[in-house]
């Protein structure tokens, strides 16, 4: 027991990691990826089929069972789009990106499993920002998904595990939820009626997803607290 506790704090307390990550995004039917519009013979939907975010991150351990995370990440969105007119039979398919960028701020708490195995919950907030708004055009239509700001505020979950080697980093696997406060973007869609008029349909976007986390972390030793010098006495 004495041997687990004094692994632990070493591999906790005082030490400093960077490393890189990569998320795919996971479309989960739970967090309802598919946003519907509707106006008249008009409908449109926003379907989140995908993403992938790339990153890095940086962890200071504050004891020897939590640890401070935070970094940067891009994170790539892909919707598949769809524009109907139940009227003329029109219909049309095809596919949006949404680019972002998130700098989260993270609470781990570990629970050890093994020698060299370790497990943890996290929580935390994110500041997310969106540099532009995206655009598809169709033939007989528009899709716009303007970003509601260009920064806003989600909150982030995470569980995983990971494995510390001696020497060769850390690899930890897990998964993460991530919420934003507010709708990420509105969605827009505008049809044109052979040029004489149009119809637009509008919808806000959630932009919460789920994803796979790969992450490696590059070797560090913990920071050495200098020593006392004792002064000898004098005989």
């Amino acid at each position: 027991m004495t041997f687990f506790l004094n692994a632990g704090s070493a591999a906790q307390a005082g030490i400093k990691l960077f490393g890189i990550q990569a998320k795919p995004v996971i479309p989960f039917g739970f967090f309802d990826p598919i946003t519907r519009l509707k106006g008249g013979a008009i409908t449109g939907s926003f379907e989140l089929t995908g993403g992938f975010s790339f990153g890095m991150l940086v962890r200071a351990g504050i004891t020897p069972n939590i640890t401070f995370e935070t970094g940067i990440s891009k994170i790539d969105r892909r919707f598949e789009i769809s524009v109907a007119n139940d009227t003329s039979g029109y219909r049309e398919q095809n596919k949006l990106r949404f680019i972002g960028y998130e700098i989260p701020a993270m609470a781990l708490v570990f629970v050890r499993l093994g020698e060299r195995t370790f497990m943890n919950n996290a929580i935390g907030f994110s500041l997310d920002m969106y540099p532009s708004d995206a655009e598809v055009v169709l033939d007989e239509s528009t899709v716009y998904l303007a970003r509601t700001n260009w920064a806003q505020f989600g909150v982030v979950g995470n569980i995983g595990a990971e494995y510390r080697t001696r020497k060769s980093g850390t690899i930890y696997l897990g998964a993460t939820y991530h919420r934003p406060f507010g709708n990420m973007g509105q969605a827009e869609v505008r049809w044109y009626d052979r040029g004489f008029s149009e119809t637009l349909i509008k919808g806000g976007i959630g932009g919460s997803y789920l994803t796979v986390d790969l992450r490696y972390f590059f070797h560090s030793d913990p920071d050495r607290v200098p020593r006392k010098r004792t002064k000898k006495k004098k005989e």
